[in-house]
Formats: structure tokens, sequence, C-alpha cells
């Protein structure tokens, strides 16, 4: 009989950042081990559970036991088993004896090596107790932890010190033992509303039991409990004539804090909305974990929306400590603004000489210098760049990282700088720039909006990711602890999204020559930069594969370029032609391979001899200007409507046309009209590499 099940460990607090990582890992390895057993079917639907203090899974319908199986064993060769009288050698009383049984219980199987002896044995499967403390047990022992903490006078180890475990199949406990704890049917609630231990008869209805009888409400794979306080937060902000504004991320941090939320509504003098806005929202969001609260016009007002743990019997004394923990924060982050200001940005170039940006790459001077060298680059004297203030911007966009405001919030370097530049009169785009430059930071960043800061963000991720592979530490597997991967794929979207003309491999020379770092092979290690960070173009697209290989394989530097030939081709490469013309570029290819054809001449018209080619012929020089003109400007829609023409040609030639014909002379002249229709279309992709509809 099929029955549900119920995993939770009971810890002290959990890390709030990992806590739904470390619930998906440990229901994903669980889960895994319990499919393998044969005790779930594959893909059979389950649900993990997180609070502070729990991390729990339930599976429906999970089977009494094991299922019956049957295994084999082969053994040695009839012809090593028995003498030439038919009796058992050796090989055969010792394969007998391993299986414990006598030779004549064994089988003969015949195999794609020859008839050999085997056993058949039917194994009985074990019940689920057993499986499923096994699982556990491995689900526990594999899980990614970091760091795993060890308590008391025992050997367990994991994420936090373990107080509970609940294990029940049905209504019956799991007996086993694991991290140091029996497994049992009690769970805990609330620390202060329900600290007694609650009775858990049967997996089902598990969240609402510890919602109902243990004040918890546990966070699921939905993300429920962050929904529900991300709720609560924006009508305590209308309460209070505001709005908060949806910020899932902090909402999931909240929910990986609290077992009970409440949310109180509290407020700041007003004289810290003198701060930069981001500066509040970094104290309040970042050290508190509040929602700060904004008028109709956008702009902060000085309240915010707390979310407590516990339903107080006096409200307004749990308000007035959350206003006395905020309010020396802002009081700080005032005393750093106004003691930042008195020194100008410029001023503080010096400073970064003593500080080293990475440890054989110099100091953040150095760096800063490289980044104004390489960003004059990116930016030629005829582009429409101010050259001036580039290099401005260049020379002060590090400065705010010795700035006490940056030292305190870190996650604020570029933005304070530009606050910086703008209060120490540098023109605005100057400051704008500086803002800009570390974007786009993650995924859903926005890139840079103006020209000197999409030229800086190029150049100073460019700079990082030269140093770091000059260096030789260049990502290994899911290691990137100088978030390079991130950089490449930020240049990208600032070439693609802006868009913006840069010659990549030209870039990556300048800034691999720039290092402080000896480099044997400098074209080798720009090549190398080069495919890293080309490689970050795939990601951008969810589209065939095979089209994006198609223009990669052109081996082109422009991302820009390569981009605008994707998307044509993406949108072009279902219709009906390009199948045709893909199959077309296959064979051509395929004949000019074997025929070990060097190409790169052209056919004699009057050598041609059939009415196919001839028509070929006549196509491919009625197209080549056009097309070469629309691929000069990057009319790759049109160039491959152009194409588009040719599928008749090409096809009647392939059907009419011998190519390889015995007579020299006009086998060459058919490979050279193939060479130059290969030619012609590679301006675009290269062909071959579509995939054909079979």
């Amino acid at each position: 009989m099929a029955e549900d099940f119920l995993v939770e460990i009971g810890t002290e607090e959990l890390p709030p950042k990992r806590l739904r990582a470390f619930a998906r890992d440990f229901h994903d390895r669980v889960v895994k081990a319990v499919s393998a057993a044969g005790l779930i079917d594959a893909g059979a639907v389950s649900e993990w559970y997180c609070s502070p203090r729990r991390l729990a899974v339930v599976i429906p319908d999970v089977r009494a036991g094991e299922p019956d199986r049957i295994e084999e064993r082969l053994g040695p060769a009839l012809a090593a088993a028995f003498d030439a009288d038919g009796k058992p050698n050796k090989a055969a009383e010792g394969f007998a004896r391993s299986c414990g049984v006598a030779v004549d219980a064994l089988e003969r199987r015949q195999t794609d090596k020859g008839e050999r002896l085997a056993y058949r044995q039917q194994i009985e499967g074990r019940p689920a107790a057993t499986v499923l403390a096994e699982a556990v047990a491995m689900a526990v022992s594999g899980m990614s932890i970091p760091r795993r903490m060890r308590w008391g006078a025992g050997d367990a180890g994991f994420i936090r010190p373990v107080h509970w475990l609940v294990m029940l199949h049905g209504n019956k406990v799991v007996e086993c033992e694991l991290l140091g704890v029996s497994a049992g049917r009690e769970t805990r609630g609330h620390r202060f509303h329900h600290p007694e231990p609650i009775k858990v008869r049967s997996p089902a209805g598990y969240a609402a039991l510890l919602r109902k009888s243990g004040h918890v409400e546990v966070d699921d794979s939905s993300g429920h409990l962050a929904a529900v306080i991300q709720e609560q937060a924006i009508g305590a902000a209308q309460r209070a004539g505001g709005r908060a504004v949806e910020a899932p991320d902090l909402a999931t941090e909240v929910a990986a804090l609290v077992e009970w939320p409440v949310p109180v509504v509290g407020s700041f003098p007003s004289d810290f909305l003198a701060l930069p806005k981001e500066v509040v929202v970094a104290v309040l969001e970042g050290q508190q974990r509040y929602f700060p609260i904004r008028d109709a016009d956008d702009k902060l007002v000085p309240h915010f929306v707390a979310i407590g743990n516990i339903d107080s019997r006096d409200p307004e004394a749990v308000r007035r400590g959350n206003e006395r923990v905020v309010r020396p924060r802002l009081a700080d982050a005032m005393f750093f603004w106004q003691t930042d200001l008195k020194t100008p940005l410029a001023e503080r170039a010096a400073e970064l000489e003593d500080i080293v940006f990475q440890a054989g790459l110099g100091s953040l001077a150095d760096k800063a210098q490289r980044i104004a060298a390489l960003a004059a680059e990116v930016a030629p004297p005829d582009d429409d760049v101010d050259a001036a203030l580039l290099a401005r911007a260049a020379s002060l966009c590090k400065c705010d990282l010795v700035t006490d405001m940056v030292g305190e919030f870190p996650e604020l370097q570029g933005v304070m700088g530009g606050h910086y530049a703008a209060a120490g009169g540098e023109p605005a785009a100057v400051a704008e720039a500086i803002r800009e430059h570390y974007l786009p930071q993650q995924s859903g960043d926005p890139i840079p909006a103006s020209a000197i800061g999409q030229r800086l963000a190029i150049a100073d991720k460019l700079d990082t990711i030269a140093g770091v592979f000059a260096l030789g530490k260049r990502p290994s597997g899911d290691r990137d602890p100088f978030a390079l991967r991130r950089a490449a794929a930020g240049i990208v979207r600032i070439a693609l999204e802006a868009p913006l003309d840069i010659e990549l491999a030209k870039l990556i020379g300048a800034a691999v020559a720039a290092q402080p770092v000896p480099v044997e092979d400098k074209a080798a290690l720009t090549a190398d930069i080069r495919a890293f960070i080309l490689d970050r173009l795939r990601s951008q697209y969810e589209i065939r594969i095979d089209v994006v290989d198609a223009v990669l394989a052109l081996d082109l530097d422009n991302p820009a370029d390569i981009d605008a030939r994707i998307t044509a081709l993406a949108a072009f490469v279902d219709e009906p032609a390009a199948q045709s013309l893909a199959a077309a570029n296959k064979r051509c290819a395929n004949i000019l391979r074997q025929a070990d054809d060097t190409g790169n001449r052209s056919p004699k018209a009057q050598d041609l001899i059939e009415a196919a080619e001839v028509d070929l012929y006549e196509a491919i020089e009625a197209s080549r200007d056009d097309v070469a003109s629309l691929v000069d400007e990057r009319d790759y829609k049109s160039a491959l409507a152009k194409l588009a023409t040719l599928r008749e040609p090409v096809d009647r030639f392939f059907d009419d046309v011998l190519v390889m014909d015995e007579r020299a002379d006009v086998r060459l002249n058919r490979l050279a009209l193939l060479d130059s229709l290969h030619r012609l279309f590679s301006q675009t992709a290269d062909w071959a590499r579509i995939q054909v509809e079979a």
C-alpha cells in the first residue's frame, strides 16, 4: 500500500541567503534516492518546505517496499568451465560456490562472447522504512554544504546543529538515528508562540498543521511565504499612505528569517532623506531587511515596513524597537556622506596607489590607467564620444572605493562615485558614466545608458578578464571567483543592446598587452579570451543552436554584427527555400571536401556545357554584387532573401549536372562553380552547419 512520506530536519537558525538552495538540494537528493529504489515513479510530484529552523520534504504515494527483482550473474565460458568429459572444473565450481549453489543449479546463457554459465537469483525487496532511512542519510551526506558544523561530543555534521528529526511513512515513524537524533513524530512550533512539541499524525496537511498549531508559516518551492510577505509590505505601506515597491529578492530573504510574519510600519527623521536615495535604501533593505515606502511620485518618504517574527501584544514596542535600530544606521550613513564630501573625488586618486587590485595586476591606480587607455580604444577618434570626458570619467571611476560610504556599503560602488562627482562639480556626463560603469552586474540589470558609460564598462570588464586570464586563473567548472563569466556576458550585452560596434580581437589584444603579467604567447591568450567572451553570446539566444553555430563558424569579430546575422538567419531558416539551400550547401561542401578542392577559383563561362550549370552561373553572377552590398550594409534579411532566389537554379543544377565528370577540365570548372556558390553563401553564415529536416 502506498502512503505519503515526510522527513523534517529541525535545526538552529539556518543561513537565510542559502535557505531555499539548501531546501531544494535536500529535496532533490531525497527524491532521487527514493525513486532509484523503486518506491515512487520517475517524475512523481513532491514538495519541499523550509523555515529558519527546518528543512522538510513530503513525497506522496511512497510504496510499502522495494519491488522484488531478478539478479543475474554471468560466470566463465563453457569451454573454460568443463573438461573434455563434460565434468565441471575449478572455474565452474568456484563460480557456483560464490553464488552459494551447486554447479547443477547454474544455467547456461548465450552471450555475444559465446555461451557462459549464469546464475539467476530472486532478490526480495526491502521494506520502505529501511530504504527511506538510507535515502535520507544519503541525501544529508551528499548535500552541498560549504562548511559543516559539528556540535556536542558526536561526529555528526550539518549546516547547523540538529535538534529534532521527523520521519513518517503514513502514520508510522521510520525508526532510525541520523545527525545524532532519533527519528520521531514530534516537530516544533514557533519559539515563543508555541515552543512545545507538536505531534505529526501523518504527512498529509504538514504545512497546515504547523500554521494552525505551531504558529509557523513555512515557505515552499513556489515561494508562497515570500509572496505573503510582499503582499503584507504592500498593504502596510498603503495603510500608511504610501507604497512599497515589489522587491522579490528582499521578500525571499525575509521569508528565510521569520516563521510568523507580522508587518510593522516605522518611521525615521525626514532629515535623513537628504542622503542619496540609494544610501537610504541600502540601510533599510540591505542592513535591516525593511521595505522602504515611497510616495506617488516614487520619492522616498520617512517610513518603512518591517516584518516581525512575532504577533506581539504590544506592537508599539516592536515599532519603537525597529526605529531605535534604524536611526543610528542612518546617522552613520549621514556622517559618511558629509565626511566624504569634504574631499573632492579627484583628490582621492592618489589613495588608489596604496590599494592592490589583485596580486600580480598592480594597484587600483594601475587599473584605472589601463581602463582609461582601453576605453579610448573602444571609442575610436571618429566616434561621437567626447574623448576628454571619457578620459576624465576613466580616471575617476574607481576613486569612490576609498570613501567611507563605499567602505560601509560596497554594493554602492560606482553609484556613490557618481554622486560625489556631481557634488564636486564634474560634468554630468562624467558623473553618469562613473555611476554606470559597473553595469550590468546581474542578468536582469540594464546596460549603461550613456555612450561614455558603455565604453567605460566594456574597458573595465575587459581589463579584469585579461588580467585574470594572464594570471592563469580562468574560470574552471562551477568556480568563477572573479565573476569573469558575468563580466564577459556584460560586454556582450552592451555590444548587442547599445548596439556598439567593437573590434573584439583588437580590444582584447590591447587589454592583454597592458597587463603587468609576463605573457609568453599574447596571440594565443587573446584568442582564448575572445573565444571565452563569444561563448557567452550563445546564452543570449533561445533559438536553434545550429543557427548560432552557423554564424559563429565564420569567426567574426563584432558581436553586434554577429547578432544581426543570427537574428536574420533565425527568422529565415525555417522557410522552404532555406531548407533547400542548406541541403545544397551541405552537398556542395561535401563534394568540395571529397574532391580535395582548395577553392578560390572562378569558373570559366565558356567552359560551361549543360544548361543547368549555365543558369546557376548566371544566377550567381547576378546576385554577387547585390549580396555583397547588402552584407556591407548589414541588411542580412534582404541578403538572405536575395540568396533565396538561387533555390531553383541550385536544385536544377544538382538534379541535372554530374559534377565529378570524367573530363578533368569540365570537372574542375564545375568544382569552381560550386566553390563560387559556397563563397557567396558564406558571406552570411556557414550554411553547411544548418540542420536539414529529414
